[in-house]
């Protein structure tokens, strides 16, 4: 399969080449972009191109995107659920915030769920130990949480679905 940014894409590729001092600088916005363009995930196909654009070796893209737990090696669900499990967060009960989203969305810990709307991962600390335990979907943080609030920001990210 050939991977190739549109040409919308390619004119942003442009601009973030500008912003950086040499190209490797530029390397997690880009994979950023491409994330966005090709689908919500780096595929292997999408590596390769990147580091021919980049003038990187495939290892040196794989090893950034292994590092940073933001770009994802597989398909996704339209809402990627990180849940802390860091220190702060288990202690104020992640381990029941991951029970309670198991259930709910019927997929464990590392799953995608069978409509492709939700993808269920630990996270690493997302920075928010005085009001734990705490989740990302996507870009968005939820503080606090407990059963009630699972369920009502699950059934608004199924309304904007």
């Amino acid at each position: 399969m050939t991977v190739e940014f549109s040409d919308k894409a390619k004119e942003k590729f442009d601009h973030l080449l500008t912003r950086y001092p040499n190209k490797r600088a530029a390397l997690l916005p880009v994979l950023h972009l491409a994330q966005a363009e090709f689908g919500g995930w780096v595929s292997p196909e999408a590596i390769k191109y990147i580091a021919e654009l980049l003038d990187l070796t495939e290892l040196d893209v794989h090893d950034t995107m292994s590092f940073y737990t933001m770009y994802y090696n597989q398909p996704m669900g339209k809402f990627v659920v990180e849940v802390c499990h860091t220190l702060s967060c288990e202690l104020m009960g992640a381990s029941t915030v991951v029970d309670h989203l198991e259930n709910k969305l019927g997929i464990k810990m590392g799953e995608t769920s069978d409509d492709g709307l939700f993808s269920l991962r630990k996270g690493e600390c997302l920075g928010s130990c005085g009001t734990a335990p705490m989740m990302r979907v996507n870009f968005d943080y939820y503080e606090n949480l407990n059963a009630d609030k699972l369920d009502k920001i699950i059934d608004l990210l199924r309304e904007k679905a």
